[in-house]
């Protein structure tokens, strides 16, 4: 019932964004063409965890450079929730997380998947019955938006699981790798905020290649 509620109300929050967006496009319509954005670079405390990531698994990695407050992005820094975990198949998950009992948590999810570009698949295991039944299920569902953010054609999940649930999660495709960010809705945070922080993380990413 959560997880339902949840993908409403953010369902809401998008088409919000949606029409404040299409009311702007028309006017900038005769302005004059934006100069591109530079490339944005991994800040230089957090390059040396995400280029021994990008080193060993042997595809790019996308380093942020901008993370919600309180969070950094250091590998091994005091916000980094454990990992790097690298599975057998190269796909890792990087999470970072400030948790305040009574005040709630800022946590954010990093995944990548070497060489696939199809959804993961999770185990849910429920009760019914009595009986326990097990299945298997994507790990990322509920798409309900597609939204283009600097070139990256995004897929919008709003019913997540295992490290990403109750997470609102941004899923893109580069180069036959599947990539992922998402971050948890809960206090002090709100759909909406999440979804600018989404944006925003995916917006101002730095490639970070394997070294040769």
């Amino acid at each position: 019932m959560r997880a339902t509620a949840c993908a409403i109300a953010l369902g809401a929050v998008l088409v919000a964004v949606a029409a404040g967006c299409s009311g702007s496009e028309s006017e900038e319509s005769s302005a004059a063409t934006p100069k591109p954005k530079a490339a944005a670079t991994c800040p230089a405390k957090w390059r040396a965890g995400w280029q021994q990531l990008a080193n060993r698994i042997g595809v790019p990695v996308y380093c942020p450079t901008w993370m919600p407050s309180p969070l950094d992005a250091e590998i091994g820094g005091q916000w980094n929730s454990g990992g790097p975990s690298v599975s057998k198949d190269r796909s890792y998950l990087v999470g970072f997380l400030w948790h305040e009992a009574n005040s709630g948590d800022v946590h954010v999810n990093f995944r990548a998947y070497p060489g696939k570009t199809t959804i993961p698949r999770c185990s849910d295991t429920q009760r019914v019955d009595g009986k326990i039944r097990r299945r298997s299920i994507p790990c990322f569902s509920d798409a309900r938006d597609t939204r283009l953010v600097r070139g990256l054609r995004t897929t919008v999940y709003t019913v997540n699981r295992d490290a990403d649930q109750w997470h609102v999660l941004y899923a893109w495709r580069r180069r036959g790798t599947l990539y992922t960010v998402s971050e948890h809705v809960a206090p002090p945070l709100t759909f909406g905020r999440v979804v600018r922080n989404l944006d925003r993380l995916v917006e101002t990413a730095a490639l970070v290649r394997p070294a040769s």
